[in-house]
Formats: C-alpha cells, sequence, structure tokens
C-alpha cells in the first residue's frame, strides 16, 4: 500500500508552550485514518503543521515522499492536500456555487466544471441550494460545503477538523454516512474527531493524542475495544 503522508517527530510550540512533542504517524492510500483525543490534545495543531500554517522545530513532513515541511500552506494544497477547517470557515456572504468554485483556485486543469457536477452528484442539498447565500444554510449544510470546497482541489489526502462539531446527532450521523461513503469511493482521509466512538467506527487505522503525544495505536476496531479507550473516551 502506497504511503501518502509521513510525519515524524514533529516538536510544535506555541511560544512557551511545547504542544506537539515528537509525534510520529502515517496515512497509507485509500486509508482513513483519526486522530481521538481529548480537547487541547494537539489534534488540530497536528493538521495544521501538516497544512504548513504552523512550523515544527524538528523533524520532517512527507507528502507523497516529498518533503512539504518547509513549504507555505497554498504550495502544500497544490500538491494535493486539502484541510476542512474546524468550524467550517466557508464564505458566509458567498452563494454555495461560490464557495464551491473557491475550493478549485489552485487548479491548473480546467477541470472544474465536470469536478462540480460530482460535488453536487455526492450532495444533492448543495446542488438544490447552488444559488443560495452559504450563511443561511443549516450546521449541517455547511459541513457539506465545507467537505464538497475541499474535494474540489481533488485532493490526494482529504483532512477533516471536527466534521461533528456543534452539530445534532441526527446530523453527526450524515456526516459520518458522507465520510464513509468518500472512504468507499477511495478518498484517503486523516480525521480529528472529539467523537471518538463515531471516528474509530470509520477508521482503518487510528492514534490516541493526549497532552500532545500519541500514546496509542491501532486499527480501529483494536482501540475501540481497548479498555484503556473505552474508559477514557466511550464511557465504558
Amino acid at each position: 500500500m502506497e504511503q501518502i503522508l509521513k510525519i515524524e517527530n514533529i516538536n510544535v510550540y506555541y511560544g512557551a508552550i511545547h504542544a506537539i512533542k515528537g509525534v510520529s504517524l502515517d496515512v497509507n492510500q485509500g486509508e482513513v485514518v483519526t486522530l481521538v483525543g481529548a480537547n487541547g490534545a494537539g489534534k488540530s495543531t497536528t493538521l495544521q503543521t501538516v497544512s504548513g500554517l504552523l512550523r515544527s522545530r524538528t523533524g520532517s513532513i512527507e507528502f507523497c515522499g516529498e518533503n512539504i515541511s518547509r513549504l507555505p500552506s497554498h504550495k502544500i494544497v497544490e500538491k494535493g492536500l486539502a484541510q476542512v477547517p474546524e468550524g467550517r470557515r466557508i464564505f458566509l456572504q458567498m452563494t454555495v456555487q461560490e464557495n464551491l468554485e473557491m475550493g478549485a483556485y489552485t487548479r491548473r486543469d480546467g477541470g472544474q466544471g465536470a469536478e462540480l457536477d460530482k460535488v453536487y452528484a455526492q450532495f444533492p442539498r448543495l446542488a438544490e441550494r447552488r444559488r443560495q447565500i452559504a450563511g443561511t444554510l443549516s450546521g449541517g449544510e455547511q459541513q457539506m460545503l465545507a467537505i464538497g470546497r475541499a474535494l474540489m482541489s481533488r485532493p490526494k489526502l482529504l483532512m477533516l477538523d471536527e466534521p461533528s462539531m456543534g452539530l445534532a446527532p441526527i446530523l453527526v450521523e450524515q456526516i459520518f454516512d458522507i465520510i464513509r461513503r468518500l472512504h468507499e469511493s477511495g478518498t484517503t482521509i486523516l480525521l480529528v474527531e472529539q467523537n471518538a466512538q463515531m471516528a474509530l467506527s470509520v477508521a482503518d487505522r487510528a492514534y490516541v493524542m493526549e497532552t500532545g503525544v500519541i500514546s496509542l495505536s491501532g486499527t480501529g476496531k483494536e482501540l475501540s475495544e481497548s479498555d484503556a479507550v473505552r474508559k477514557a473516551y466511550l464511557g465504558g
């Protein structure tokens, strides 16, 4: 299985605070890999470091065999890595379609129209609302739009940061159904999620983060059945 992402020994600081401490992990093509852990464990910081929004003082981040540790974030997107940020961050004053078109801004191959059709086929609700102002969408629809916008760049790796945050339980189910469908279609996903039960249910492999370090790793099934994980994150 081809390795898409390899993170080796990254250490990230916020001023004097050592937020990420020697983290190493990898993602193979076609996998869903999830990072679970409590709020403040360093999960989102890890994604932001991969995306080039933060810098590690040590180690390396390889994407499709290339070291991207020092590349600016827009160049990383051009390489085929897209992140759906925590809190969605859609353009609230723009229409659904304008938001989606923004997702393809780094593409130079002229295939945006075909990609738009694919996103609308995947998310019929967005197709129905293509001319609607994005800020008037429900929370679940906004999350679909944020995922659709990232897919417009035709990513080799899709990173999802807390996609279920702030959503009602029925919408959480919908978002995880979308993740399952993307997985089935061959999309490689790195998922950060506080809802450990849902995250482990869709994951091929998983890592548990605690205060900036990886404390456990294994298949999604292994970790969902682990006593330590059940006690800490699954209420068992």
